[in-house]
């Protein structure tokens, strides 16, 4: 499921990139697309990711009643907005619904060839992977800054040579 889960990762890195190229986080240091998977980074502090797109990867299963075993993990996608400073964040309603709207765009088309990226250079495999369409959760207030969590599940075919 690993080269699922990158190949996920590295699609909405990308995209947002393409989409929205001045959304950018600084992560140790360095200033990338605002896409982070909490398992790979360090602790931060939760104010510097405000404006990110962070991925934490929940419940996985296994089908094995497919031939090549469907595999499945859900991705919940944390993301906040303090609101601009010129309108002392009294609009942070709408820059979240401007982040939705991204993300929604980011997950569009919802399927793309499976690559491994443990290798170099990258390698595609031969299937695809494919997700369901985003579950907005209600909006949460905290101090300054209003947060979100939408949740897709990935679904992908095991590929011999997969753990």
């Amino acid at each position: 499921m690993q080269n699922a889960k990158d190949t996920f990762y590295v699609t909405l890195r990308d995209r947002l990139a393409a989409l929205n190229p001045s959304r950018e986080v600084q992560v140790r240091g360095a200033l990338r697309p605002a896409v982070v998977v909490a398992e790979n980074e360090l602790e931060q502090t939760d104010s510097a990711l405000v404006e990110a797109f962070v991925m934490t990867w929940k419940a996985t299963a296994f089908d094995e009643s497919e031939p090549m075993g469907l595999c499945s993990a859900v991705c919940e996608i944390e993301y906040a907005k303090r609101g601009t400073p010129e309108l002392s964040g009294m609009d942070r309603g709408r820059v979240l619904d401007a982040m939705d709207g991204e993300l929604r765009r980011m997950l569009q088309p919802s399927a793309v060839a499976k690559r491994r990226f443990d290798v170099s250079p990258e390698v595609v495999m031969a299937t695809q992977i494919f997700w369901s369409a985003p579950v907005f959760g209600a909006v949460g207030m905290e101090a300054d800054r209003i947060r979100r969590t939408a949740t897709v599940t990935l679904f992908a075919l095991q590929e011999a040579g997969e753990a």
